[in-house]
């Protein structure tokens, strides 16, 4: 047996039901077809109803007219069998004649009512005591009759003297719209339910390649595995667009994921010699003491250590950061640099501007020289300079050594790459300097040259027009004069 129900408590609703974008659109298919349909319907129905409703509103005032001037003009003939029996023009018509207290002196026996007398409206009333001419809607015995309603009017005379009144049945037009409206009705509930079939035929083939590509993201999600990617498809249309965009949006993932992976690698391989030292250093000191040279070690060795995590930390900030939006003097970044530094020349043109951010071309800079310095001779000049190539703004550092060799200045660019002379145990160094600067320059939507002992950044100029602030720090003036 099954369990019984649970009594839900006070005011508890189940939950919306889940709609799909078939559902939907097949939903809003039905709707507007019905909706089409019925305005159409009714606008119809009224243009014919109006037309119908126009030729019983001619017809009644012909007749009316025609037994108005034969009463005027005979009106013995009033109390005549049969006198009023007109033409009806092939409409069932009712005709009768009253005074003016509104007693009925005639009747026309075609179409008998039986000694009944026909329902007084509000034309008949404006007729009897205004002489105003007028239609209206009755009902006689449940019938549905439209009448209409001529003042008698003696020459020379204001006065009513009488009423013709004359009507006919709409049965048959109320009957001929009643059946109009039903057969629209179901027209458009079956146009509907066709256009519902369509909607869904259509839909389900239009969302098909969509549904291929929710299992392939499923299945991408399922198993995220490097290189996986949408199938894309060869018709060119928004749905091989938005698959174009997952995949783009994949690669940046997996970029994302093998830079995070390279990070790892990198700290975990490049900490491990400082580490060990200094781990070797404080064993030593706790075995026999620690000296001054001791100190000195594991002062150095933390100093390494401190200067690895800011030059990973920093290389990684430059990958993931936005654009710069502030403008700089390269004047002022070489000022900030290399100021009163005996050993470097600079070779700065004051009024080069770039779209940049300060403090990433300082650190750029920085590692520039500070590479110079270590891998040019001892006690050489380095040069710093600052110059105009057409749209471009260069900011190079030379040295006096033999600089890189053309065959790895693009290695040179890499994480922790060293020189040959660096190695060999020679020269300091992480091998970071040169890769930050590198990914300085791609931020700032530039590119490094490397020309022997000349590395230079290659920056986007900008026109000089007055003050220049750099907006992605707190903001100093320079004044170009």
């Amino acid at each position: 047996m099954s369990a019984p129900p649970r009594d839900r408590p006070p005011g508890h609703r189940r939950g919306p039901v889940p709609r799909t974008l078939r559902g939907r659109l097949v939903g809003a298919a039905a709707l507007a077809v019905l909706l089409s349909l019925f305005a159409l319907g009714a606008v119809a129905t009224l243009v014919v109803e109006h037309q119908l409703r126009d030729g019983v509103d001619r017809e009644l005032r012909a007749r009316a007219v025609d037994v108005a001037q034969l009463v005027a003009t005979t009106p013995a003939l009033v109390s005549t069998r049969g006198a009023l029996d007109l033409g009806s023009g092939g409409r069932q018509v009712w005709v009768q004649v009253h005074d003016r207290r509104g007693r009925m002196l005639s009747e026309g026996r075609s179409v008998s009512l039986g000694f009944r007398v026909l329902p007084r409206t509000g034309a008949f009333d404006r007729a009897l005591r205004d002489g105003r001419a007028g239609y209206a809607d009755a009902r006689l015995g449940g019938e549905p009759i439209r009448t209409y309603a001529v003042p008698l009017l003696k020459s020379g005379r204001q006065a009513s003297e009488g009423v013709v009144v004359v009507a006919s049945s709409v049965a048959d037009i109320e009957q001929t719209f009643s059946s109009l409206r039903r057969v629209i009705a179901i027209a458009a509930l079956a146009a509907a339910a066709i256009g519902a079939l369509l909607a869904a035929a259509l839909t389900t083939a239009g969302l098909r390649p969509l549904r291929r590509l929710s299992r392939g993201a499923r299945a991408i999600a399922d198993d995220p595995a490097p290189g996986r990617r949408l199938e894309v498809g060869t018709r060119g249309d928004e749905l091989a667009a938005l698959a174009g965009t997952l995949n783009r949006m994949l690669d940046a993932l997996d970029r994302a994921r093998a830079a995070e992976r390279r990070l790892l690698a990198d700290a975990s391989h490049e900490l491990r010699n400082p580490v060990t030292a200094l781990r070797g250093n404080a064993a030593y000191a706790a075995r026999h003491g620690a000296d001054a040279e001791i100190l000195r070690e594991l002062e150095a060795d933390a100093e390494r250590l401190s200067h690895l995590v800011d030059d990973l930390l920093a290389l990684e900030r430059e990958a993931g950061a936005e654009p710069p939006a502030g403008q700089v003097r390269l004047a002022d970044v070489i000022g900030a640099v290399v100021a009163d530094d005996e050993r470097t020349v600079v070779e700065s043109d004051p009024e080069l501007v770039v779209r940049g951010q300060a403090g990433a071309l300082e650190r750029a800079l920085r590692n520039m020289v500070e590479n110079a310095r270590v891998h040019g001779p001892e006690g050489g000049t380095v040069t710093v300079r600052a110059a105009a190539e057409g749209d471009r703004a260069l900011l190079a550092v030379r040295d006096e050594g033999t600089g890189i060799p053309p065959a790895l200045a693009e290695q040179a660019l890499r994480r922790f790459w060293r020189g040959p002379d660096a190695t060999a145990g020679r020269r300091p160094g992480s091998g970071l300097g040169l890769a930050i600067v590198a990914a300085t320059a791609e931020r700032h939507g530039g590119e490094v040259r490397i020309d022997g002992s000349t590395v230079a950044i290659v920056l986007p100029r900008l026109p000089t027009a007055g003050t220049v602030r750099d907006l992605s720090r707190p903001a100093r003036t320079v004044d170009p004069s």
